[in-house]
């Protein structure tokens, strides 16, 4: 029997990663396969537990505002080795936090997540890894970078940063945003607002009020890709020296994935729709071309089947699944086949 690296997103809005990993774990083992569970994300929504499950660590507790300015409460995680955090921005400013009749692109910020930096670097804190994905603003960061403003640990993200305070914490580079898109600061309405309660005239002054703001920016992240991520937030925290990364490879290194497929026959992953824009940048397409690399065939688990026309070359099998049982079930059936 084969042996499988189980490596699924999450099914957004549905089941976790660690959830679909075990059921397919459970269908591989029932056929009689070897399943190396290894749930993945790509810098988005679970991008925290996926690196707190696998990196051992703690989740702590703040409160912060939501995306409208509610008092909500929030997590952030700190790591195992004590000095690292990450801040998932879903948890302060994503869109599941506001009500589809409520979403309000020109009014949502992102202030909540820098209160979750912030309440980081109080915690000790020496690198901050801001998984960014699923927002529901289009500020450019501007609400974060005020909120550290205002913090009390007056955390500054360079030396052009304005942090006033006298016991100033400067953590020079140490932001790192883990990015699930590639698209550039001054596309982030266009591509993404609509999605967050946009009509047309609204995309069009959040695309002004986004190219005025990235004028008065230190940096300018016109241009740059990735700045675009969660609404521009990526775009303004570079502005001020933070590192963009791509979210799904820095997880996949931070696994130890080229290992562990080394060590595979074959590969599950899956998401909860797999379409054109899941081989942009999201987790699915890096997986696909590291299997291709290691000349190992890619099985995918999908809660919808939307695949384009031209599919990676390691992928071996679509199944769509949309319960947890049928999930096991066509893990099952990958089991036998091998």
């Amino acid at each position: 029997m084969g042996r499988f690296l189980v490596a699924p997103d999450s099914f957004k809005g549905t089941f976790g990663a660690a959830e679909v990993a075990e059921a397919i774990a459970t269908g591989v083992e029932a056929a009689g396969g070897e399943a190396d569970r290894c749930p993945v994300a790509d810098g988005g929504e679970g991008t925290m537990a996926v690196l707190l499950g696998a990196l051992g660590g703690e989740r702590r507790s703040v409160r912060v505002h939501d995306p409208l300015g509610r008092p909500i409460e929030a997590e952030f995680g700190l790591l195992g080795d004590g000095e690292t955090a990450v801040v998932e921005m879903a948890q302060a400013s994503g869109l599941s936090l506001v009500a589809p009749e409520e979403r309000d692109a020109e009014r949502a910020d992102t202030f909540g997540t820098g209160e979750l930096i912030a309440a980081a670097v109080t915690a000790g804190a020496e690198r901050i890894l801001v998984a960014v994905g699923g927002s529901a603003t289009t500020d450019g960061g501007r609400g974060a970078l005020e909120a550290l403003r205002r913090s009390e640990s007056a955390f500054v993200l360079s030396h052009a940063y304005v942090g006033e305070k006298t016991n100033a914490k400067e953590v020079r580079g140490a932001i790192q945003v883990l990015c699930d898109v590639q698209t550039a600061f001054e596309d982030a309405a266009r591509v993404f607002a609509p999605q967050k309660g946009a009509d047309p005239a609204a995309v069009s002054r959040l695309t002004s009020r986004l190219d005025a703001f990235a004028a008065e920016l230190p940096r300018d992240p016109r241009g740059v890709p990735m700045t675009g991520s969660a609404g521009g937030l990526s775009g303004g925290l570079w502005a001020y020296g933070a590192e963009l990364r791509p979210g799904a490879e820095f997880v996949l290194d931070a696994l130890d994935f080229d290992a562990r497929l080394a060590r595979a026959d074959a590969v599950v992953s899956g998401e909860g729709r797999f379409d054109s824009q899941s081989l942009e940048g999201k987790i699915v397409a890096a997986i696909a071309e590291r299997c291709e690399q290691a000349d190992k065939a890619l099985h995918l688990i999908v809660g919808q089947n939307k695949a384009p026309d031209d599919l990676p070359p390691a992928v071996a099998s679509i199944t769509e699944a949309g319960s947890l049982e049928a999930i096991r079930q066509g893990a099952s059936e990958l089991g036998r086949r091998a």
